[in-house]
């Protein structure tokens, strides 16, 4: 099982690091940070909390991205769903947002985003396999 969650964390840090190295050098490209962030303040909101230092929020939505997406590999990307896994999550993060009050625009305002968007889901579930099939 362990075998499972380093490789699922290593697929979803390669997404984190894919995800933010464009973001910082590009221009009209996803912003899943952002819509981390929102999810984060509106989930913080029902228990009257709030994070209000904007480096302290960056950080605490980074740390769960990183976590959630490990576990969500782990279950999935390692087993036969493989590769479909990343897409299913690519286009859950593309298709859910605007549909559960989040502002969508960050990764679905136009094509380019909705595509690099599920692109990076494709590539976390694909280092996990990856890693997976050289541990287990």
């Amino acid at each position: 099982m362990y075998k499972r969650f380093i490789a699922g964390l290593g697929g979803a840090i390669a997404l984190t690091i894919l995800h933010e190295t464009v973001r910082k050098n590009c221009s009209n490209v996803p912003e899943v940070n952002k819509l981390g962030e929102e999810a984060l303040e509106k989930a913080l909101d029902h228990f009257d909390a709030a994070i209000d230092n904007p480096d302290k929020l960056y950080a605490a939505t980074l740390a769960g991205d990183v976590l959630g997406n490990g576990i969500y590999y782990a279950g999935t990307a390692t087993n036969n769903a493989g590769l479909l896994s990343g897409l299913a999550m690519g286009v859950g993060t593309v298709l859910i947002p605007g549909k559960i009050g989040l502002d969508d625009a960050p990764v679905a305002e136009n094509t380019r985003k909705k595509m690099m968007t599920i692109g990076y889901y494709l590539f976390g579930a694909l280092v996990t396999k990856l890693i997976y099939d050289q541990i287990k």
